[in-house]
């Protein structure tokens, strides 16, 4: 019996503000997860996580630098170390991925979405609670649909992704989590402060301010910077 050749899979790369993050993306929209999906996040730290992706386990096995991947619904953000060059990567991202596109595996386990590593890392965030009455609920559904329709297509287009996870309707916050290249990109600030946060208070005279959600990986990554920060201008004071 005579085995049919697999279909010619084309991998188009794509870059975002990030110079440390590569988006990845078939040219023929083959799909990694169900178009509309919440995009996943893993590091090559989260091992949990990446026991139920063998996607991940291959990439970051075979890829050296690689520090976190992001899976979009029908792309991958890949974030490397800043000190390794996309040549040493990029490659061998491409060939794992068209293998495993071509393959039609599952890109993660259906147990991945219920891993909570130890340490409280994991592909989620527990959002905060906040008592919502029928008006509330309404200013909620709103900005959620703004970040779905107008905010969240033009942060996948850099290869990043964007998650509404709470609003507190005493304070007028909306609690956010930015994922993939832009999480980790220099002006991320930027794009939820000048970006975000205006288009939301522009169009939703509740939302007074907007706030970034972190794992909490990243809020102690963030201490040590501004510590370290603080050391150097202490120095700098003193010279």
């Amino acid at each position: 019996m005579l085995s049919l050749p697999r279909r010619y899979i084309a991998i188009k790369t794509m870059t975002t503000p990030n110079e440390n993050a590569l988006k990845f993306i078939s040219a023929d929209g083959e799909m990694l997860q169900d178009r509309g999906s919440s995009s996943l996040e893993i590091r090559n730290t989260d091992d949990s996580l990446i026991d139920h992706s063998k996607l991940a386990q291959r990439i970051f096995l075979q890829c050296p630098g690689v520090e976190s991947l992001m899976i979009g619904d029908d792309f991958l953000t890949v974030n490397k170390d800043s000190m390794v060059h996309w040549n040493q990567i990029k490659p061998g991202v491409i060939e794992l991925l068209t293998n495993h596109l071509a393959s039609g595996e599952p890109t993660v386990s259906e147990e991945f979405h219920t891993i909570k590593p130890s340490g409280g890392a994991g592909y989620d965030v527990t959002p905060p609670k906040f008592d919502l009455t029928e008006e509330d609920e309404e200013v909620s559904d709103m900005i959620d649909e703004l970040i779905q329709t107008r905010i969240r297509p033009a942060i996948q287009d850099d290869g990043g992704d964007i998650q509404y996870r709470a609003y507190d309707p005493k304070t007028g916050t909306v609690y956010l989590k930015l994922q993939g290249a832009c999480k980790s990109c220099s002006s991320s600030e930027d794009t939820l402060k000048s970006g975000i946060e205006g288009m939301l208070k522009h169009y939703v005279e509740e939302v007074t301010n907007v706030v970034q959600m972190l794992d909490p990986e990243e809020e102690v990554a963030l201490k040590e910077f501004e510590k370290m920060e603080q050391k150097l201008q202490q120095k700098h004071a003193e010279s």
